[in-house]
């Protein structure tokens, strides 16, 4: 994989209009499913058959090594289906998507988010509930992630798309070789960050670094910091049950600008973005910690570290342990941070596709076969969205330290009950616009709760 390009989850295409969890080095990129490169065909056959037939998918996730995975797996099971693969920049998604969906010539298959990109384009999909149902049984509901099955269903309770995977951010992902090379334990609070970052810097070692540019991952760090002062009190506001103005937002407004003032978000912060900019500063060694969810698990896997590392601009890579530890208490008494999520993408079927049976079996196996999950699961980009599936954890860089927390950030992943995406764009949008004026020191923290409880009440 291209490390310029980010790991799934990450943030959403539409949880800001210029942005979505990060972007890639490469504007679109093809995969191919079988040797021979597919075309869309100019005309479907008449009877559409579900078992044969070339298939395009176009999608921000999953990451160019690992689209031909997928494929691969479901070729095995449907060797005369054919899937064409185009990866897009995230920030470029839905400019792309939305004239080609409009078009009668747009993808068959195609990756939406849940929250507002799900309001946007569930017209464009066809209800995948019949499929789903005779594929799995009329209980196959049970055997998914509930938050996956309900953001893909519209008010008319029809399953636009079908969850593929699930993403979660909240955790503080560090390189543990730096931590021991200079005797340092991973901070609790913030008291114990500061002094961390006091000695990194002197060992000339970037302590923390987050691309401040790109104001979803601010919304993350956000929240994981409310988190730490009241659990679920963030998460609350943006349903509309609190208010932007309570003292324990203004109070998470107030450490967010800390960071910048404090030493402990890098200089430039805010002209950096968080791919490829923080991504590559983390794993080419240059910084010690970085603000990123469960899709970075995959980078505990020793290839793809390594490849990760090479695609950041290392030319020797060397693997290095990365493990996640729960973001820091706002206050020394405070609690740590816990995890927040959504589905990190659902599979649509354009209602205007010529080969929709062909279509709906890939979208189906994908998202509820167990051996599509299975690959999903492997790959540790993503939490499956089928109940009980585990990933094999082979291959880490330290198996010993690794596999246990790897393990327990799964487990918390299964307790998560508040949402990452946001349905309301405008929302978002505020949250964004008010952690760079806080961070830039345009607006107190105070004066911008205030603007963010009146962008909720305009949002409702």
């Amino acid at each position: 994989m291209t490390l310029a390009a980010p790991p799934t989850s990450r943030e959403s295409p539409v949880q800001h209009p210029l942005l979505r969890h990060a972007l890639r080095a490469v504007v679109a990129l093809t995969v191919v499913a079988l040797a021979a490169c597919g075309t869309r065909a100019a005309e479907a056959p008449a009877d559409d058959p579900a078992t044969q037939g070339t298939v395009e998918w176009w999608g921000w996730v999953p990451e160019a090594d690992l689209a031909p995975q997928y494929i691969a797996a479901f070729n095995r099971e449907y060797p005369d289906i054919t899937v064409n693969y185009k990866l897009l920049t995230i920030d470029g998604y839905a400019a792309a998507i939305r004239p080609a969906l409009a078009s009668d010539a747009g993808p068959d298959v195609f990756d939406v988010a849940s929250g507002a990109q799900f309001e946007q384009f569930k017209s464009a999909g066809i209800d995948l509930r019949p499929a789903v149902e005779a594929a799995r049984g009329p209980e196959w509901s049970s055997s998914m992630a509930p938050i996956g099955v309900s953001a893909f269903t519209d008010d008319q309770q029809q399953l636009k798309a079908l969850p593929v995977g699930l993403g979660f951010a909240g955790p503080v992902w560090i390189n543990q070789e730096l931590f021991d090379r200079y005797d340092l334990q991973p901070p609790r609070n913030f008291t114990e960050w500061k002094q961390v970052c006091r000695t990194f810097a002197q060992h000339d070692v970037g302590c923390f670094v987050q691309g401040a540019s790109q104001v979803a991952f601010n919304q993350d760090t956000l929240q994981a910091i409310a988190d730490t002062i009241e659990p679920g009190l963030f998460t609350r506001a943006t349903r509309g049950g609190a208010s932007w103005t309570d003292p324990g937002l203004v109070q998470a407004l107030t450490v967010w600008g800390s960071m910048f003032s404090d030493g402990i978000m890098q200089s430039g912060a805010l002209g950096q973005q968080q791919y490829p900019d923080a991504n590559n500063g983390f794993l080419s060694g240059r910084y010690a910690m970085v603000q990123m969810g469960f899709w970075y698990a995959q980078y505990a896997k020793r290839d793809t570290m390594a490849a990760a590392i090479k695609a950041a601009g290392v030319r020797d890579a060397k693997p290095f342990t990365a493990m996640p530890i729960p973001f820091p208490a706002a206050t020394d008494t405070g609690r740590p941070g816990a995890l927040f999520g959504s589905p990190d993408y659902g599979l649509a079927v354009n209602r205007k596709s010529r080969v929709k049976n062909a279509a709906t079996t890939f979208a189906v196996w994908l998202s509820s076969a167990r051996a599509g999950q299975q690959i999903v699961a492997d790959s540790l980009a993503d939490v499956p969205a089928l109940n009980g599936v585990t990933p094999q954890l082979d291959g880490l860089v330290d198996q010993d330290r690794q596999q246990p927390a790897l393990e327990a950030l799964i487990r918390d992943a299964g307790t998560v009950t508040e949402d990452r995406l946001l349905a309301n764009a405008d929302l978002a949008t505020a949250i964004g616009d008010a952690g760079v004026t806080v961070a830039t020191g345009k607006t107190s923290p105070e004066e911008a709760a205030r603007t963010l409880q009146a962008a909720a009440e305009a949002a409702r």
